[in-house]
C-alpha cells in the first residue's frame, strides 16, 4: 500500500460515519461473542481488583461517603464492568451488540458516567505521574508505579471508546457527569482526599484534572448518539 493510499484512508476517519463503522466493528469483535466478552470482563475484573488493592490501605483515612470520589480509578472500572454486564443477555442469545443492546434512560446515565470516568482517569496518570517524572521512574518498583499504571489506565480509554457503539446519552447524563467531575476535583484537591501520590499535588494538577474532566464530558457528548435518535 502506498503512502498516499494510507493517508487517504486515515483522512476517512475524519468522517463521523466512518468512525462509527470502525467503532462498531471493533466492538462486535471484542464484545460480540460469549468468549470474547468473557475475556474482556475477566480483564476488567482483574483491573478492578488491582484498583481496590491500591486504594484499600488509605481508604480508612477518608469518610466512607467520599469513597466513590476518592477511589476514582476503581469506581471507573466498576462502572465499565457494569456496562459490560448489560450486554451479557444480548450476546448470549446471539444478538448484535451494536444493534440489539438494550437502551433506556438509566442505561444512558450508566453509559455516560462510565465513559467519562474511564476516559478521565485513564488520561489523568499521564499528567499526575509526569509532574513528578523523576520520582516515579527512580522508584524501586518503577515498572509498576509508572509504566504499569500508565499502560493499564490507557486501557481504560480503549474500553470507554467502545461504549458509543451501543450506548446512548442524554443532556441530563452529561450534566451529571460534569457535576461529578467538578465535585471530584473539589474533594481531591480542595479537601485533600486525592489518590495516593509520591508528591503533594498543587493547583497545576487540580487545574489539569478539571480540564480533563471537562474534555471527557465534551468527548462523550460528541461520541454518543442521543437517546431516541438513530445512529445512521
Amino acid at each position: 500500500m502506498s503512502r498516499t493510499e494510507r493517508l487517504r484512508r486515515l483522512r476517512r476517519l475524519r468522517r463521523p460515519s466512518v468512525r462509527r463503522r470502525v467503532r462498531a466493528a471493533i466492538a462486535e469483535e471484542l464484545l460480540g461473542t460469549p468468549r470474547s466478552l468473557a475475556v474482556v470482563c475477566a480483564f476488567t475484573a482483574f483491573m478492578l481488583a488491582v484498583g481496590i488493592g491500591y486504594y484499600a490501605p488509605t481508604a480508612g483515612e477518608v469518610p466512607v461517603a467520599l469513597w466513590p470520589l476518592y477511589a476514582d480509578s476503581a469506581v471507573a472500572v466498576a462502572l465499565g464492568g457494569a456496562v459490560l454486564a448489560t450486554l451479557v443477555a444480548t450476546v448470549r442469545r446471539g444478538g448484535d451488540v451494536t444493534a440489539d443492546a438494550p437502551a433506556s434512560r438509566p442505561l444512558a446515565y450508566l453509559h455516560t458516567l462510565a465513559f467519562v470516568w474511564l476516559v478521565q482517569f485513564g488520561v489523568w496518570p499521564l499528567v499526575s505521574l509526569n509532574l513528578a517524572f523523576g520520582e516515579y521512574v527512580a522508584a524501586p518498583d518503577a515498572w509498576i508505579y509508572y509504566w504499569g499504571v500508565i499502560g493499564t489506565h490507557l486501557l481504560f480509554v480503549g474500553l470507554a471508546l467502545l461504549f458509543p457503539a451501543f450506548g446512548r446519552t442524554t443532556r441530563g447524563a452529561l450534566a451529571t457527569a460534569l457535576a461529578l467531575g467538578v465535585a471530584n476535583v473539589v474533594i481531591d484537591y480542595g479537601f485533600g482526599y486525592h489518590p495516593p501520590l509520591l508528591y503533594e499535588p498543587g493547583p497545576l494538577l487540580a487545574g489539569a484534572t478539571l480540564a480533563i474532566a471537562v474534555g471527557s464530558v465534551a468527548l462523550a457528548s460528541r461520541s454518543f448518539p442521543r437517546l431516541g435518535e438513530g445512529t445512521d
